[in-house]
């Protein structure tokens, strides 16, 4: 039995409120169960220097849990001084959000994703992705309004779900209970029935090929519920 009383293969509830804050050219907060996150998105003419005079655009994100995201608090991260998980989570942030985009498409222009933990209960990277997407797609949707882009920059949606071993049995999204003592834990990044990244490891169980088929087909079907929230929100 799961921590939550939750089926295997069931999800958290996921909830997406669109237009949370009146600057941003994007925003939603997205509740994961008891996992919250505010992401914005904010829409820069100017790009990154490497990129001058290329014609791509750019994508990228920052990450940031709030000192009382947890049951203790934190010291408040400067970004002078992010711990090295802050910074490798807003690294697969801004790289699974590109992984997404047609660069050619969006011109040269950069659009920054912001995601802020609010609340965490386990899977903020995967809550982040998911909920950057839906701030990313209002965001060029203002621009395609306006006529500034001729086309839609997003190929697909993209969204991210954490599975793993607990207890001995293959389970669907994590929460804190479970991926605290999980013997196996995964991050599965997709877009359209396709991989994009995989974080996956053993932390204190190996596991089998079976097993790890397994995990994928439940991350298949746990994406492919984000990705029909996604586009509910942003319809």
């Amino acid at each position: 039995m799961r921590p939550s009383g939750r089926q295997i293969n069931e999800m958290r509830s996921i909830e997406i409120e669109t237009g949370v804050t009146m600057h941003a050219e994007g925003s939603c907060l997205i509740k994961c169960g008891n996992t919250h996150v505010l992401c914005t998105a904010s829409i820069d003419s100017r790009v990154p220097s490497f990129l001058k005079g290329s014609g791509l655009g750019w994508v990228t994100a920052e990450y940031g849990m709030l000192p009382r995201a947890t049951n203790t608090r934190m010291r408040r991260e400067a970004k002078t001084s992010q711990s090295g998980r802050t910074q490798e989570i807003q690294r697969l942030i801004g790289r699974s959000l590109r992984a997404g985009v047609d660069r050619v498409a969006l011109g040269e222009r950069q659009i920054v994703v912001d995601c802020d933990v609010i609340q965490a209960d386990g899977g903020t990277r995967c809550a982040s992705i998911t909920g950057g997407w839906v701030a990313l797609k209002l965001a060029v949707n203002q621009l395609v309004k306006a006529g500034i882009v001729k086309s839609d920059p997003l190929v697909d949606p993209v969204a991210a779900i954490s599975c793993g071993i607990y207890a001995g049995q293959e389970v669907l999204d994590l929460d804190y209970p479970e991926d605290s003592e999980a013997g196996v834990d995964g991050n599965f990044v997709m877009t359209a029935g396709k991989l994009i990244e995989v974080q996956m490891s053993a932390e204190g169980a190996l596991f089998t090929r079976k097993q790890m088929d397994g995990l994928l087909d439940l991350a298949e079907k746990g994406v492919a519920e984000l990705t029909a929230a996604q586009l509910a929100a942003v319809s």
